[in-house]
């Protein structure tokens, strides 16, 4: 693969032969900036520079306060019509006090980067392409490498923690145990937060979690490294969540920018707090009362950047629970704007129209 020819007009340029060049290396984005790379290679190019000084009017996206919700019933309350303002309108929240100890997030952070940094060989055994693969864990670079029009500056690893966990020889050493745990915590985060939405949505607390919201989790592992020319490319293109909800833990770095009334809108690490936004199936379910708002993560110069995506979803796992708008929600002035589908369903078309900017929803539309 040529590492250092930056034009993509040249008529010998083969993206596809890049793409496998790139992909046969197995090690990554990480393995170009190991090997001293000066320019992004052309894989990576956006059509047109991403703009990173855009001196737009800063938005400051909600942040949820959990203190007290179990013991005040009016506080819960309070905290209800926030969540149900947040995901009506920006789709995504901050969240502090969320219950998930400060040493948790700090070793799972630390979990990511020691996957990634580890010993290359060791690494390479955990990477595929390959959902049915054997192997609990996938790790590659861009889930839909041969897909997108861009490949993003981004190396990950995707791991299925519920409905059926993983035994711990089924997971990487250097992020084993804390996989585990931080696991275990986000799926309790996880049943307080649809019990909030449900009550957000006027329905019975438990009914997103009767419905199935809470059954599955994949945990993602994000780990963007230091860019020599961060605005030729892009950490993870626009795009919206294939899930529930999902919970983010970001490092100190940054980065996420969310599509929020016509403009790109940062979203600063608050220490010690998790990003929530709202995946495409809850759009579905709720029938456009909550959004799935489109985001993205931009290249940067300082590196690397790590996070920790926490999917609630079943994914690519076979089930026969078709899910459509809920009934309580629709009337005759709002019908169905979606027809059912099954979890599988949707996210095998996710995966296989990769994150080109445009919302899988779109094709269950009715």
């Amino acid at each position: 693969m040529v590492l250092n020819d930056t034009s993509t007009c040249q008529p010998d340029y083969d993206r596809k032969a890049e793409l496998r060049a790139f992909d046969e290396t197995k090690t990554g984005v990480k393995g170009l900036v190991d090997a001293g790379i000066t320019e992004v290679p052309r894989i990576f190019h956006l059509p047109s520079p991403e703009n990173l000084n855009s001196q737009q009017p800063e938005l400051t996206l909600p942040t949820i306060d959990l203190q007290g919700i179990d013991e005040d019933t009016i506080r819960r309350k309070e905290v209800i019509e926030q969540v149900k303002d947040a995901l009506e309108s920006w789709g995504f929240f901050q969240l502090v006090n969320h219950g998930i100890p400060n040493n948790i997030l700090e070793d799972m952070i630390k979990g990511v980067i020691d996957f990634h940094e580890q010993d290359t060989e060791l690494k390479k055994q955990w990477y595929t392409r390959d959902m049915r693969d054997k192997n609990r864990m996938e790790y590659n670079s861009n889930f839909d490498l041969y897909a997108a029009p861009v490949t993003s500056w981004r190396d990950s690893f995707y791991c299925t923690m519920a409905p059926n966990p993983p035994e711990p020889h089924e997971l990487p050493p250097p992020c084993r145990d804390i996989l585990l745990e931080y696991s275990k915590q986000v799926m309790k985060l996880g049943v307080c937060l649809f019990e909030l939405m449900s009550e957000a949505l006027r329905l019975d607390a438990n009914h997103l979690l009767d419905m199935g919201c809470a059954d599955g989790l994949a945990v993602l592992g994000h780990y963007y490294p230091s860019c020599p020319q961060p605005e030729l490319t892009i950490g993870t293109p626009e795009h919206t969540d294939n899930s529930f909800i999902t919970i983010l833990l970001q490092d100190y770095i940054g980065g996420l920018k969310i599509f929020y009334k016509n403009q790109w809108t940062d979203v600063p690490p608050i220490p010690g707090a998790l990003v929530v936004n709202a995946g495409d199936f809850i759009q579905l379910i709720t029938n456009d009362k909550f959004v799935s708002a489109q985001h993205k993560v931009v290249a940067n110069k300082v590196g690397p950047r790590v996070s920790v995506a926490s999917f609630f979803t079943t994914g690519v796992i076979e089930t026969s629970k078709v899910y459509g708008p809920i009934n309580e929600l629709l009337s005759e002035d709002d019908p169905a704007k979606y027809r059912g589908t099954t979890l599988k369903e949707y996210v095998d078309y996710y995966r296989a129209k990769g994150l080109d900017g445009n919302s899988a929803l779109l094709h269950f539309k009715m």
